[in-house]
This record gives C-alpha cells, structure tokens and sequence, in this order.
C-alpha cells in the first residue's frame, strides 16, 4: 500500500524501541510446562533429554542470531544476551520478542523426535518471553546469578521431593517435610536418607548450562611437509559451569567485550 490514501494507519503503531547502549535479555520460558511435562512422563526431577533438547535449540538460536554473545538456560527456560551495540530490528522490542519466541517454539517442535523418538507430542509446546534491558556489566551478572541460584534453589527441593515421594512419601508429607528446611538441610537429608551426595549430582542439572563463544586454535590446513597450521578461530561452546563467582568471567573476558 506505498503512498496510498490508506498508509497512515501506520501511525498507530508503537514506537517501542529499547534503550540504546544496554545489554538486551530475551528470557523464553515454557508456558505450563509441568502439564506438558506430565502429558509425555518426563522423568522426575530431571529428564536429560528434555534439558537436551533446550540446548539444542537454544544452540540453533545461537548460530541463527550473531548478536547473542551469552546464553543461560534452566529447566524449560532460557535467557540470551544481545551484545549493547545490537542494532537487531532495530532494537525494537516487539519485534525481537517475537521473533525469538517462534523461532525457540518451531525449533522445539522440529527437534523433538530427535530426543523423544518414541514418543510423539500430544499437545503443543508453546513460549513466553520477554525482553529486558540492563545498563551495565555488573547488572547483567547480577541477572544471570540470580538465575543460576534460582537453578540450584529448585533442583536441590525437587531432588529432595521426588526422592522423597519415590520412597513412599505422599506429596502433601513431602511437602511437609521440606516446608522451611535450608540447603545444608537439604544436603543432609539427601545423603543420610538415601545416599546421594549432591554435589556428585550431574552439572547440568545443579548449575543449568551456558552457551558462549571462545576463541581456539584450529588446525585449518596443512603444509607441504605435512606440519599442521592453526589460525584462532571463535568456536561455540556448551558448558555447565559456575557463573556466579569471577572466575568464570576472569577466564573469559571476552565474552562482554562489546566490539
């Protein structure tokens, strides 16, 4: 409708871009995933491949978006850092909302038989988002901390819940026996009643995962007298690692380099 008498309809549209100069968060979150976890008996408290499949698609997303230099995903959810100089559509904020949002929720889809392969969806797998936007360094860790606490916080509870109905325990006495307990607590319960030191718990259950680029030395060819020649090359990488202290950042400072 170019230059048509109908084109100022556009004026109603809102002008939502965000902040410039800010980190940019997009945190997808699995709508009602306890039914739909229910629905197709995810294992209880984890079921690795469902964890699985997030990162792959969270990975896909990754390589599908170049401005994203970080991404912490936890159970059904995940959150991506656009680098503060993106100008990704423009930084508006509906548009990079919803973009993300469908393209995790058809990449969910699609992957699917790649983890589950003998169980076919039953109802449909579907997304919330949205987008915030932080001024600094500091802030955004402070973000991606709270997330990873947030990771523990709840693993450590279900690990001990499930274990605890799996014994023989109703829900609602599970409940009741968690009800105001702390992490050492928790720990305690955990190896005296069954056995399990929660620490020796797989990583990617207790810290959640990481994707992030760093830099490598890659054989690219080489020469005639067969030595091999390496050029450093930026390789995405998928870890489970502690983000909350500075080590993790120390050993990695470019990852926020904003270039």
């Amino acid at each position: 409708m170019a230059n048509s008498r109908y084109e100022y309809v556009k004026s109603f549209e809102a002008h939502d871009a965000l902040l410039p100069s800010t980190w940019i968060v997009i945190r997808i979150d699995g709508c009602h995933f306890h039914r739909f976890s229910d629905v197709h008996e995810f294992e209880k408290p984890n079921d690795e491949n469902a964890l699985k499949l997030m990162n792959s698609c969270a990975l896909a997303m990754f390589e599908q978006f170049p401005d994203i230099v970080f991404a912490y995903g936890v159970s059904d959810e995940y959150s991506f850092v656009l680098k503060k100089s993106s100008k990704f559509y423009e930084r508006r904020s509906s548009k990079i909302l919803s973009l993300s949002v469908s393209f995790f929720s058809s990449t969910y889809v699609m992957k699917w038989k790649d983890y589950f392969p003998e169980k076919s969806l039953q109802c449909t797998p579907y997304f919330d988002g949205r987008v915030i936007c932080y001024p600094s360094q500091e802030i955004l860790r402070d973000y991606l901390s709270w997330r990873q606490v947030d990771c523990h916080i709840n693993n450590q509870y279900n690990t001990c819940f499930w274990m605890l109905v799996d014994s023989g325990k109703s829900k609602r006495e599970a409940q009741d026996i968690l009800k105001g307990t702390q992490t050492s607590e928790k720990n305690e319960l955990l190896y005296e009643k069954f056995g399990i030191n929660y620490n020796m718990i797989p990583a990617i259950f207790r810290k959640g995962s990481c994707i992030y680029r760093e830099m490598v030395d890659e054989i690219v060819k080489y020469n005639e007298a067969g030595t091999p020649i390496r050029r450093p090359r930026k390789k995405v990488v998928l870890d489970h690692c502690d983000i909350i202290g500075p080590e993790f950042w120390n050993e990695h400072p470019t990852i926020l380099l904003d270039k």
